[in-house]
């Protein structure tokens, strides 16, 4: 059983559900519903041309503990109904400490890929998740020799392997069709210009830190382009930030895009300002290779930043803008190999799965 329940989850195990299907390995996709908007998760699905879920749910509460429970009750019933092998979750949301704890409620297995990231920093709710989940998985796909090395310091039960990030498998997997189908280039005004993001809630929750966000968006030395995640939205909104981004000729907001379009939009950019961990990721991909610049106090994508693709900066908006001039200014050499492996993490996933549940 596939669980998904946000968008980096679809776009992550996409790899893996090709791998399978060209194997002939049944399998069953099921989305648990942590993000329940159409243009943050299903979309994803549509646009990848994956599977429809057998089963899918929507958890329309902000709650993280309702949220939690609620997909547990939902899962349990569906991996009683099911009884897989085993259950395969990626990732550090909510969902995937959901997934994995009615799995192991019904004995079932729990594979976890992208196994072993630590940011060591608590205040994240990710950490909780990734901890907790990697400490009840049976199967752990460290997605680099550091995260393995993570996951023996803590003295993990689960069998340990090595296999690259599905992430990077993803991006030569769509790049070709982002480029042939997505228009978003079209609506960008801008001839060179920043791409940004920002929805951790650590980020976006405090006033303080969003405003800073916004500043720096504002003083950028090359203009931002922003897709705004829809809880960003409504913090900027209910913080009196929204208007005076709009208003900017200096940033141009976009709603939430689809995937091949913000494979563009990553391949087009200048460098990249983001919180996010997933794009620390998919900014070394050798078809994207850009710089970027982390809006957190850590993360847990070391290799990104020992490599020279990302430069954690924290959320102070003078050493944002900072770091934005430095950029424009030393165009970095990057490497040519991705830290996050070569694009065959799904293969050696499933082939790892096939020898040992055989």
């Amino acid at each position: 059983m596939v669980i998904v329940g946000t968008r980096p989850e679809i776009i992550k195990m996409a790899p893996i559900i090709r791998a399978l299907e060209r194997r002939d390995l049944p399998y069953t996709l099921v989305h648990c519903g942590q993000h329940y908007d159409y243009y943050m998760s299903e979309k994803f699905i549509h646009e990848l041309n994956l599977p429809s879920p057998e089963c899918s749910y929507k958890v329309k509460v902000y709650s993280p503990g309702i949220q939690t429970g609620r997909i547990i009750c939902f899962l349990e019933r569906i991996i009683k109904r099911n009884k897989p092998k085993i259950v395969l979750i990626e990732g550090d949301t909510n969902s995937v400490l959901a997934s994995a704890i009615a799995s192991i409620k019904q004995n079932v297995p729990v594979g976890h890929v992208e196994a072993g990231l630590r940011s060591f920093d608590l205040r994240m709710p990710e950490e909780h998740n990734r901890r907790l989940v990697d400490h009840l998985s049976t199967y752990l796909f460290a997605p680099t020799k550091n995260a393995s090395e993570n996951l023996k310091s803590e003295n993990v039960w689960g069998e340990i392997y090595i296999t690259g990030n599905t992430v990077i498998d993803a991006v030569f997997q769509h790049l070709s069709l982002a480029e042939e189908k997505s228009t978003i280039m079209d609506r960008i005004r801008y001839d060179s210009f920043i791409l940004a993001t920002a929805h951790r809630a650590e980020n976006v929750d405090n006033p303080v830190v969003l405003r800073n966000l916004v500043e720096a968006y504002l003083e950028a030395p090359l203009p931002i382009v922003y897709p705004v995640h829809p809880r960003t939205k409504k913090r900027l909104i209910q913080n009196g930030l929204w208007r005076k981004l709009k208003n900017s000729r200096n940033v141009q907001l976009l709603p939430p895009v689809g995937y091949f379009d913000f494979l563009m939009l990553m391949k087009n950019c200048r460098f990249i300002v983001t919180d996010s961990g997933g794009i620390q990721e998919e900014a070394t991909a050798p078809p994207i290779r850009k710089q970027v610049i982390v809006t957190r106090m850590s993360t847990e994508r070391p290799e990104a930043v020992k490599a020279g693709f990302a430069n954690v900066v924290g959320t102070k908006r003078e050493n944002i803008i900072s770091a934005m001039e430095e950029a424009l200014e030393n165009d970095k050499n990057l490497p040519y190999n991705s830290p996050f492996g070569d694009g065959k993490a799904a293969e050696k996933i499933v082939n790892t799965l096939r020898k040992e549940l055989s």
